[in-house]
């Protein structure tokens, strides 16, 4: 388990475009933090420390610490809006952390073993990159794997089929049985098809 990203942020008392737009333009992000049943905070942070951050996988889902002049406060990374063109963040938004409430955040699949699907002829189209789940803190993954070698040419493997740990539910599926959505398919290759369909005829 990777070690918790910590970041530094200070309050802020002006909020509004301009406001905003004035931290921007001094290299600072503004952020608003909510949630935990306590009222909303707005927040400035340092650009430079957060676009070092971001650069991490886990950045996007697991429990980050911010001190907040002095305080620690543990929170998730909701929503990040960024520049339309620059590598710059313009905004973010965090939720508090409580340890005996349940969360819902997206985390990563990381998909191993693909090299034997490829080695049986297949071509592995991913359907998605990360899931949502609900969880305890203690309990949410850094990420989550999905073991290819399990999914045979030409079949495709949902959401059921993912091996989720202990203390882990999927959103989506909490939705229904029809929310059981693909996950990756491994899909024969052109030629493998063709020379297959041509066997075939003769």
């Amino acid at each position: 388990m990777s070690t918790t990203i910590e970041l530094n942020a200070s309050v802020r008392a002006e909020i509004g475009k301009g406001a905003s737009r004035r931290l921007r333009h001094a290299d600072k992000v503004p952020a608003v933090l909510y949630g935990a049943g306590k009222e909303a905070v707005s927040l400035t942070l340092e650009h430079s420390k957060v676009l070092k951050a971001q650069e991490q996988e886990q950045f996007y889902s697991q429990v980050l610490s911010l001190n907040i002049d002095g305080e620690k406060v543990e929170a998730i990374v909701k929503d990040m809006q960024r520049h339309p063109y620059k590598p710059k963040v313009t905004h973010l938004d965090f939720q508090r952390v409580a340890a005996d409430q349940a969360l819902h955040t997206n985390v990563p699949l990381h998909f191993i073993n693909e090299e034997a699907a490829v080695k049986a002829g297949g071509v592995v189209a991913h359907h998605a990159a990360e899931i949502e789940v609900s969880c305890l803190p203690k309990d949410l993954p850094e990420f989550i794997e999905v073991d290819v070698a399990k999914v045979a040419v030409g079949e495709t493997l949902h959401l059921t089929d993912v091996q989720l740990p202990a203390g882990v539910s999927s959103v989506e599926l909490a939705k229904g049985a029809d929310h059981d959505v693909a996950i990756v398919t491994v899909e024969k290759k052109k030629g493998a098809a063709e020379d297959e369909e041509a066997a075939a005829e003769e």
